[in-house]
């Protein structure tokens, strides 16, 4: 089937400040980003590939608690092939994994805090209550506190300075991407399109945020490729932040 080759992406050096950010969505023909709260249903077998394919660039694999509550998450390659791309590149086998949240109710029965066959990161703000940080902690995974005020930009700095991250994948969900879009810190936006109509007035986009960008404040990127694959229906956009 074709499609694009996602484990060899030519990527810029990281900024000085953060990482190089990337993400990752699927979409219906009209723009939808979940079918019954999950994305499950719009993309294919060979999206989910691709989802795992570039995994392999990233150093960290970032969601939002509304996607781990949602539907669970990990940085597992589930491959073995892929998984010898990063350690061919002297990377580990699989990405840490992090989740940000801002009252941390998580569900701690999850892959991502019982599974020790990849690292994990728990961004949790301030606002938190102390014992909720406590049974975070209790599960192994170590946690960071983010100040109310800026906490992306914070979370950003201490994945760059303190974790040593250049890439860092951001799946999801719509809330989380429209705070990073808000602070003008994605580089590149890959969005596989599937072949389904999902309607529905409060569905959400891949892009949510309590309010749109004015006309001044759109985000503006250019198409790197598009390329679409028969067998699925899909296409398979790479586009790059216009800076």
């Amino acid at each position: 089937m074709p499609k694009p080759d996602y484990t060899a992406l030519d990527l810029p050096p990281a900024p000085a400040n953060r990482p190089y950010i990337i993400t990752n969505m699927v979409m219906s023909l009209d723009g939808k980003a979940v079918v019954q709260t999950t994305e499950q249903g719009i993309g294919s077998k060979v999206d989910q590939r691709l989802m795992r394919e570039l995994r392999v660039n990233a150093d960290i694999v970032l969601t939002g608690a509304g996607t781990l509550r949602a539907s669970g998450t990990s940085s597992r390659l589930g491959d073995s092939g892929l998984e010898q791309i990063r350690v061919a590149r002297g990377k580990p086998r699989a990405p840490t994994a992090a989740v940000i949240s801002r009252s941390g109710d998580l569900p701690l029965d999850r892959p991502f805090f019982t599974a020790r066959d990849f690292d994990a990161v728990v961004y949790l703000s301030d606002e938190a209550p102390a014992a909720r940080r406590q049974a975070i902690e209790a599960t192994g995974r170590p946690v960071h506190m983010l100040p109310v005020l800026g906490p992306l930009d914070a979370m950003l700095k201490h994945m760059r300075h303190d974790l040593g991250s250049s890439v860092v994948l951001v799946e999801g969900g719509p809330s989380l991407n429209a705070g990073l879009f808000g602070l003008d810190v994605i580089d590149e936006y890959f969005v596989t399109i599937g072949p389904v109509v999902v309607g529905g007035r409060d569905t959400p986009t891949p892009v949510g945020g309590a309010k749109a960008f004015a006309r001044n404040e759109l985000r503006r990127f250019d198409l790197v490729w598009a390329i679409p694959n028969d067998a699925t229906g899909e296409l398979y956009c790479r586009y790059r932040a216009r800076r």
